[in-house]
């Protein structure tokens, strides 16, 4: 493909009509055929470190590993602890990363909200431990008090908000003094420079900032084959190849952009003050 014709076409998809169709009808519609796999628990990339993480995990972890070590590695950054905690994640999905941090990390609570009703359905049926409760809400219009969290875990899903600075100045708000936001996704590069002037803009302090594009492209690696299977058994063959775009299967737009650093992938730590 022609430079200047990708670069169209990657112009399209980070408008915010896309972003509003990609949160309005394909997470919903993802969401809705994979809550048929009782076992799909997680939606983001993988994460790998060189040499591997080797976190320590349950058996019934193992088939996720490489989705949870992306959890992990953002929630425990530059230190954090979570024990005793009360935690909220943004975006929570099939609630696979807020049932491994609420066993293993041991918050006091952990709530999980998610835009889509489908996935809170899901969640409340398949984790059902003390201290994590599911919500259905707005990440740009959180249904919770000011200063009513010591963290905030937003993983993979603030590329499809409508409105970033709206879903920070949210952030900012239900944060307590001294709360942080761990926080991990991508972008293209032409969304670069807006990118970080809107988390400049933001009253968070940045504590720490990496991109992790090789750590997330051997993620991929990894969990290939089963992403292509769940593709194949519950998208029809017209979404396909949307499908391996969006998971980022390897030989995708996605995964050469993020070998290539024509989309990067970065993990953050932000303070409030």
């Amino acid at each position: 493909m022609a430079t200047s014709q990708r670069d169209r076409i990657d112009r399209i998809g980070t408008t915010k009509l896309f972003k509003k169709l990609v949160a309005k009808y394909w997470y919903p519609l993802w969401t809705r055929r994979l809550s048929e796999d009782d076992d799909v628990l997680f939606l983001n990339w993988g994460y790998e470190e060189d040499p591997p993480m080797g976190l320590p995990l349950e058996a019934a972890d193992q088939p996720n590993r490489y989705y949870i070590q992306l959890y992990h590695s953002t929630a425990t950054q530059d230190g954090t602890e979570l024990n005793g905690k009360n935690v909220l994640e943004c975006s929570s999905g099939h609630g696979g990363g807020a049932s491994y941090i609420t066993r293993t990390l041991k918050p006091t609570s952990y709530t999980g909200l998610d835009f889509n009703p489908n996935a809170i359905g899901f969640c409340k049926k398949r984790h059902q431990l003390a201290g994590l409760d599911f919500v259905h809400g707005n990440a740009e219009e959180l249904p919770f008090p000011d200063n009513s969290f010591d963290a905030l875990i937003n993983i993979e899903a603030s590329h499809a908000y409508p409105s970033f600075p709206r879903f920070l100045r949210e952030v900012e708000r239900v944060l307590k003094p001294g709360g942080r936001l761990l926080y991990s996704d991508l972008r293209g590069r032409q969304e670069f420079s807006q990118w970080e002037a809107e988390l400049a803009a933001s009253p968070l302090r940045e504590v720490s900032a990496r991109v992790i594009n090789k750590d997330v492209v051997r993620g991929l690696d990894n969990t290939a084959q089963r992403s292509n299977d769940l593709i194949s058994r519950y998208l029809p063959g017209f979404l396909r190849s949307f499908g391996r775009n969006f998971t980022g299967v390897p030989g995708s737009r996605l995964y050469r952009d993020a070998q290539e650093g024509a989309v990067e992938y970065r993990m953050y730590c932000f303070e409030k003050s």
